[in-house]
């Protein structure tokens, strides 16, 4: 059975019980809506024709939109460059030499082993993907988890990426800039536009951030007359922690463990991460969309807390 029809099967996916809970889902074939206090939050994308699952858009608590709309709902005068930046996604560039990164003929494929789980308790949605390569090739698989949450006015996604070497090879993830948690701001919060780039360690704009390690990197600035700003967070107990950040001023917030040879272009480093066959690796990122900038939102205080559990 195809996954849109299963999906169709229960498409609505609203908690019953006495009370609306903070977060709800609504299915329809290819797509889940997120809700977070009965507003629109954002929405998985998982159809057969895509290349990788990916959440778009996004919304602050005030109903604002933070991430940019093109290629999916392109609005008037928007950048046009990257396709395959999509709201929220997880890929990696070199994955045992194949590109999950960008969009192209080329390129390999997370392909979903069943449909998206919904639990209307915990908040969350967990996909299982198979990596495909373009010849047909699995290398391995991917268990994600985001776990969908308010905090006053702060709206959260917990992150959790487990990298599976399960199909009896080892599995690289080569050394590259081109990933891997990633998040495409709306045009209004980049450089150009006056946005202000900042990270955990004092770096202000992309000179100081691209291809810099750090705890945390945040967003912020004005969409019309609201000041917001999105924030990523990278978790102590990841791989190569803390980690470097592709990190553009176009609006690009991406975290990524294993560029470290292009990031700083030392021929004596290497990033890339090898999974024996067999095991696993996992990854904790939290993306927090909040009002204000990073000073007036508490960021710092709030990576503590996220890092602390």
């Amino acid at each position: 059975m195809r996954i849109g029809s299963l999906l169709l099967a229960v498409a609505v996916l609203e908690c019953a019980c006495q009370g609306a809970p903070p977060v709800t889902f609504t299915g329809a074939p290819g797509r889940i809506e997120v809700r977070i206090e009965g507003q629109p939050f954002t929405a998985l994308h998982y159809g057969e024709d895509l290349d990788k699952p990916f959440f778009h858009p996004f919304r602050a608590a005030s109903g604002v939109l933070v991430t940019r709309g093109w290629p999916v709902d392109p609005a008037p005068g928007e950048t046009t460059d990257h396709p395959h930046h999509r709201g929220l996604w997880w890929a990696h560039g070199r994955t045992n030499g194949v590109d999950f990164w960008t969009t192209a003929k080329n390129t390999g494929r997370y392909r979903l082993k069943s449909p998206p789980a919904v639990d209307r308790a915990r908040g969350s949605i967990g996909l299982s993907l198979a990596m495909v390569a373009p010849d047909g090739r699995v290398l391995g698989s991917l268990e994600q988890s985001y776990v969908f949450s308010a905090e006053g006015r702060n709206r959260i996604v917990d992150v959790t990426i487990r990298v599976l070497a399960d199909q009896g090879i080892d599995l690289s993830l080569g050394d590259t800039k081109e990933g891997v948690m990633a998040f495409r701001v709306a045009d209004d919060l980049t450089e150009p536009k006056g946005a202000r780039l900042i990270n955990s360690e004092g770096g202000v704009g992309e000179k100081q951030i691209w291809g810099k390690r750090a705890r945390w990197v945040d967003y912020s600035g004005k969409i019309g007359s609201e000041v917001v700003g999105v924030a990523m967070f990278d978790h102590p107990s990841n791989p190569n922690f803390p980690t470097y950040w592709m990190a553009r001023g176009y609006g690009l917030l991406a975290a990524n463990a294993t560029g470290a040879h292009e990031f700083t272009g030392d021929g004596k480093l290497d990033g890339t991460i090898v999974i024996p066959a067999g095991k696993s690796i996992q990854f904790r990122h939290r993306i927090v969309i909040h009002p204000g900038d990073a000073e007036a939102a508490r960021v710092e205080e709030m990576y503590r807390r996220f890092a602390a559990q």
